[in-house]
């Protein structure tokens, strides 16, 4: 039985495509009406997360914060199965994960975060970067092959996370790289499509340029399913790490400065690839 805490975007996504593979599901959330989503793509809701916690030995997370993640599974531990594997897929804090690994006593603690958005979670088609022990990755593959098309092992439990922040950090500098680029191109009378595709030909191209300019810029869609505030928190996750490592990363400090002042016109609730907008005005 697999157990999935956390039913917004991302988390109903991955319930639906379980359910859809065949396996049983149940879910909890602390908003009724989120529990009901997950409950209508098939899952048995629980009320408690200890309901969930002695139900299911195979245990997801998609959860929003590092502090979330900690308090959920300070209320889960004492109710889960003796061989439970917990797979936290939120975009945490990797101190935080590999303190919860370190806790593990009689169950598996594991970071997998993801990539791809709730479409990809829905389609199985998302990026997994995994930190934790083989033997356990190994038992999740099952689970793991229904939800993603790649999975990379990138070390001990806290390198998923720090695997991702990095991901993250670099498609934030991409997306503001590429949109002073269409400004560039768009002063020198070069269409955008024009640049993209000398860009994508070239050493320069980037998942921005192929992939989120196209898919969400370009067709003024904007509705990737991630937000501004969680691409904020991302890349003020990365500012935090090299302040904890003691190293200087101006390139770093420069991107973020960015999507912090970007508040001015840009909520938090907008979706990420909406930096663009920003960019294309005078600001700088």
């Amino acid at each position: 039985m697999i157990g999935i805490i956390g039913c917004g975007a991302m988390g109903g996504a991955m319930i639906a495509r379980l359910v859809e593979r065949g396996h049983t599901a149940r879910c909890h959330d602390t908003m009724p009406e989120a529990r009901a989503r997950g409950a209508a793509s098939g899952a048995e809701p629980c009320d408690t997360l200890a309901q969930l916690g002695s139900a299911c030995d195979r245990i997801i997370l998609s959860l929003p914060r590092a502090d979330i993640v900690r308090a959920v599974m300070d209320e889960l531990t004492p109710h889960l199965r003796p061989g439970a594997i917990v797979l936290d897929t939120s975009t945490s804090e990797p101190e935080t994960t590999k303190a919860l690994g370190a806790a593990a006593k009689d169950y598996t603690f594991l970071d997998g975060p993801v990539s791809g958005g709730p479409s990809g979670a829905r389609a199985g088609t998302m990026t997994m970067v995994l930190g934790g022990p083989e033997d356990a990755i190994a038992e999740l593959r099952p689970i793991l092959d229904d939800l993603t098309a790649k999975t990379v092992h990138v070390g001990p439990v806290g390198a998923g996370h720090a695997a991702k922040i990095a991901n993250n950090l670099l498609c934030a500098a991409n997306l503001v790289l590429v949109s002073e680029m269409a400004r560039l191109a768009e002063a020198g009378g070069i269409p955008l499509d024009s640049l993209l595709e000398g860009v994508n030909a070239g050493s320069g191209r980037s998942g921005v340029s192929e992939v989120n300019f196209p898919k969400w810029v370009m067709s003024g869609a904007f509705d990737s399913g991630f937000t501004m505030g969680l691409m904020r928190k991302d890349v003020g996750l990365a500012v935090k790490l090299a302040g904890e490592a003691g190293l200087n990363l101006p390139a770093t400090h420069a991107i973020a400065e960015i999507w912090e002042a970007s508040r001015e016109t840009l909520e938090d609730s907008a979706d990420f690839n909406e930096i663009y907008k920003y960019r294309s005005q005078d600001h700088v």
